[in-house]
């Protein structure tokens, strides 16, 4: 059932008839139905992001902080739900746990770009040549949109208007300082698809490093970074370890 929260500033999907024990998080370019399979037959909410679904956009340029202060709004309306975040969604996870870790009983996290690649290089020549071109008012916009267009990932072309610029902020993000300021006596689980090529596994494998003890790693076979059945069973498993927790 579709909801409406923050005077319309929200909207999620109300699965069962009680107070949400866990609230889901979407991917970017993604919606709140990604999360019917796993939440099926329990208390949830999954959200629709700003700009994403039925949630309006941001009037403002948004970074993953501003996205958990958004949240934050919404969690404190519940008792301490689990928060689970898949991708973009586990960026606003983790600034939020960060930031108001009495909110939430835990966190899960499933194919989240916690850090910069390590490698990926330059943009192309012929972008960063039109780049330099168009800062000096020598190329028209125009032209340099249609490099855009054509350098660009699939995100960035299909991301218009504003939620272009909050793209560009996003994937310019690390985690490193967010995951060690999330609290050691709050548990956190990654969830991983082995083939995950968005966030591959050696960024679950560092974040481990910085959370501790308190703290696990599930390398899901065969799965990548799409919710498939092998994430929706693990994923499944772990939310309701921590919700009877």
């Amino acid at each position: 059932m579709l909801t409406t929260l923050l005077d319309g500033r929200a909207f999620g999907e109300k699965h069962g008839k009680d107070a949400a024990t866990v609230v889901a998080l979407h991917g970017w370019a993604r919606n709140r139905s990604d999360w019917g399979s796993t939440l099926e037959g329990l208390d949830a909410l999954a959200l629709d992001q700003p700009g994403f679904g039925a949630t309006p956009a941001p009037e403002e340029v948004w970074g993953s902080k501003e996205y958990a202060d958004w949240l934050a709004q919404i969690l404190e309306g519940l008792d301490r739900p689990v928060l689970v975040g898949h991708s973009f969604g586990g960026r606003v996870a983790v600034q939020l746990a960060a930031t108001r870790p009495e909110l939430v009983r835990g966190v899960i996290l499933t194919g989240v770009p916690l850090f910069r690649p390590k490698t990926g290089g330059k943009p192309k020549l012929a972008y960063r040549v039109g780049r330099w071109l168009h800062g000096k008012g020598l190329i028209p916009e125009a032209r340099m949109e249609a490099l855009r267009e054509k350098y660009g990932s699939t995100d960035y072309r299909n991301a218009k208007g504003i939620i272009r610029d909050i793209f560009v902020k996003v994937v310019n993000e690390s985690y490193a300082d967010q995951l060690a300021a999330i609290p050691k006596d709050l548990p956190v689980r990654l969830i991983w698809g082995e083939n995950d090529t968005a966030a591959p596994v050696w960024m679950p494998g560092e974040a481990m490093e910085i959370l501790g003890d308190n703290a696990t790693l599930e390398i899901v076979p065969g799965s990548a970074h799409l919710l498939d059945a092998g994430l929706v069973k693990s994923l499944r498993g772990a939310i309701d370890e921590l919700r009877t927790n």
